[in-house]
C-alpha cells in the first residue's frame, strides 16, 4: 500500500488550496480528482459564468453607445461567445494552474475515490493511506421534483457552456446567482428569457431591496421576471420544452435548471471510514475536523457555505489546523465572515447580515443608506442604479452591509474587513478614500452616518455657542 502525508479528494478550490499549500512545505501529497483539476468552478461555474456575462456586457454597451454620445452604424451580431468562453477556459487551466501542483503526486480522471478504511482510500484499484486525509468533493446540481423535468433535455451548469449557439428563447428555474446571471448574460446575448422561481424577490438568500432594484433592471433589459410562481409540469413537444407555472404556459428552445446544488457522498463509501454525514454534507466541528481524527471535509461537501472563495478559505484553515500540534490555537472557521456576490449588472454583494436578518435576531438597529443616484461618478459612469445600504447602531458597530450596483462585488471588501475586525463607521468616514473612485461610495455612507448624529442633540447645540 502507498504512504503520503496527506491525501487530497478532490482538486475543486478546496483541494487545490490544501494541495497547493501542503506541496510548498514539502509536504508529501497525493491529490485525486475524478475529472477536471479546477473543479466545477474553474470549468463549469464562476469562470466561464463571468465570461459569459462579459461578452453580454460588451454587446449591451454597443447596442446603446447613444448615450456616450456615440453613433454605431449597423447593429451587432452574436457569433461564437461561448466558443470564445470555452477557449478562456482552456487557458486559465493549462500548464500555468497545472504549476502550482508539480510537487504533488495527482491522480487525474482515473474514477473515484472511496474509503476502504479510516485512513485507507481506494481509486483506479490501488490502495493509498495517509495520516491526514482531505475530502473536497464539492456538490453538484439539484433537480427539483417537478413532474417531466427528469424526462425532457435540460441545462444546469455542467452543460450550459458546452452550447454551440445562444438559444433564441431560455427558461430559467431560479432566481439565485447562476439563474440571475445567466439570465442576463444570455438576454443580453440575444434570447428571449423567462425566469421562474418560488422566492419573492431575486437573489433570495440576499437583501430583498436590493433584488427588487435588479429586477427593475431585468424587467427595462426585457427579462421575464416571474417570482412566487410554481412549475406545474415540464414537457417537450416538437423540439420545445414546454413549462406549465401557475401563471401560464411558456415555450422555450432550452431549460435551465438553477435550483441549488447537493452533496454527492455515496461514491465515497464514507461508512467504511465510519465518518458521519447529513443531509446537507459531511458533519465537521469548527476545525473543520470529521469525527475522525485526521480526516477533514472542506468546501461544498461540509455544506457550511457553498461559494468557492470560502472552499480555498476552508482549504487553508484546515491544513493549518492539520499541521498544528498545539489544541489551543487551532483556526475555527466559524470566526471568519462569509461575505458573496452576485455578477450582474448591477452587481449585488453581500456582508454579514441583511436587514431581515437583524430584525429575526432582535438587534437594535439603524439603516444608513446611500444611493448610487446621488454620486458624480456613478452618473457619469452611466451607472445610477443601486445603493450602499449599512445596518449599523447609534454607536457605529458594523452588522451588515449590503451593496447593489456597479462594483458592488469589490466595494463589499471594506466592509468584511470592518465587520470582521470591529471597525465602526466613525473609522471608515475617517479614512481617506480617493475621489472619484466607487469605493468612495462605502465613505459617503460613513459620513451620512455622522450627520445624522450631528443634525440633532447637543452637538448642534455646542458648536452653536463655540461658533
Amino acid at each position: 500500500m502507498e504512504k503520503h502525508d496527506l491525501i487530497v479528494i478532490g482538486m475543486g478550490p478546496a483541494g487545490m488550496a490544501v494541495t497547493a499549500m501542503a506541496a510548498n512545505m514539502e509536504l508529501d501529497v497525493l491529490a485525486i480528482e475524478k475529472h477536471k483539476v479546477g473543479g466545477e468552478c474553474l470549468n463549469y461555474g464562476c469562470v466561464p459564468s463571468k465570461a459569459l456575462l462579459k461578452a453580454g456586457e460588451v454587446n449591451e454597451v454597443a447596442e446603446n453607445l447613444r448615450q456616450y454620445g456615440i453613433k454605431l452604424s449597423g447593429k451587432t451580431e452574436i457569433e461564437n461567445p461561448l466558443e470564445i468562453v470555452r477557449n478562456k477556459v482552456g487557458k486559465i487551466s493549462g500548464n500555468k494552474t497545472m504549476k502550482a501542483f508539480d510537487r504533488a503526486k495527482l491522480i487525474v480522471d482515473q474514477g473515484e475515490a472511496k474509503f476502504v478504511d479510516k485512513k485507507v482510500v481506494e481509486v483506479a484499484g490501488k490502495k493509498y493511506t495517509a495520516d491526514k486525509i482531505f475530502i473536497a468533493t464539492g456538490t453538484e446540481p439539484m433537480i427539483p421534483p417537478i413532474p417531466g423535468l427528469k424526462d425532457v433535455p435540460r441545462l444546469t451548469n455542467l452543460n450550459i457552456f458546452e452550447q454551440e449557439d445562444i438559444p433564441e428563447t431560455l427558461t430559467i428555474i431560479g432566481g439565485g446567482a447562476i439563474g440571475s446571471e445567466m439570465a442576463q448574460a444570455f438576454s443580453r446575448l440575444g434570447a428571449k428569457v423567462n425566469i421562474f422561481q418560488i422566492d419573492d424577490h431575486l437573489v433570495p438568500t440576499g437583501d430583498q431591496e436590493a433584488g427588487k432594484v435588479l429586477e427593475e433592471k431585468f424587467k427595462k433589459e426585457g427579462i421575464g421576471v416571474h417570482n412566487s410562481t410554481g412549475i406545474n409540469k415540464v414537457e417537450e413537444k416538437n423540439g420545445k420544452i414546454i413549462t406549465h407555472t401557475d401563471v401560464g404556459v411558456f415555450e422555450s428552445d432550452k431549460i435551465l435548471v438553477a435550483t441549488g446544488r447537493k452533496a454527492v457522498l455515496e461514491p465515497l463509501k464514507l461508512d467504511n471510514a465510519g465518518i458521519e454525514s447529513a443531509k446537507t454534507g459531511i458533519k465537521v466541528n469548527k476545525r473543520l475536523e470529521t469525527n475522525i481524527k485526521g480526516i477533514y471535509a472542506v468546501g461544498d461537501c461540509n455544506g457550511k457555505a457553498l461559494l468557492s472563495h470560502a472552499a480555498m478559505h476552508q482549504g487553508m484553515l484546515a491544513l493549518m489546523n492539520a499541521i498544528n500540534p498545539t489544541p489551543i490555537k487551532q483556526f475555527n472557521y466559524d470566526d471568519y465572515l462569509v461575505p458573496w456576490s452576485v455578477f450582474t449588472k448591477p452587481e449585488i454583494a453581500q456582508a454579514g447580515i441583511t436587514e431581515k436578518e437583524a430584525n429575526e435576531k432582535g438587534i437594535n438597529y439603524q439603516i444608513v443608506k446611500e444611493r448610487y443616484e446621488d454620486y458624480g461618478r456613478t452618473i457619469a459612469d452611466g451607472k445610477p442604479e443601486g445603493f450602499v445600504k449599512v445596518i449599523t447602531n447609534s454607536r457605529g458597530k458594523i452588522f451588515g452591509a449590503t451593496i447593489v450596483g456597479e462594483a458592488a462585488s469589490e466595494l463589499i471588501h471594506e466592509w468584511i474587513l470592518a465587520i470582521q475586525h470591529n471597525i465602526s463607521m466613525f473609522d471608515i468616514m475617517m479614512t481617506q478614500h480617493s475621489f472619484p473612485t466607487i469605493s468612495l461610495m462605502n465613505k459617503r455612507v460613513a459620513e451620512k452616518w455622522m450627520m445624522n448624529k450631528t443634525d440633532s442633540g447637543i452637538i448642534p447645540k455646542l458648536a452653536k455657542k463655540f461658533i
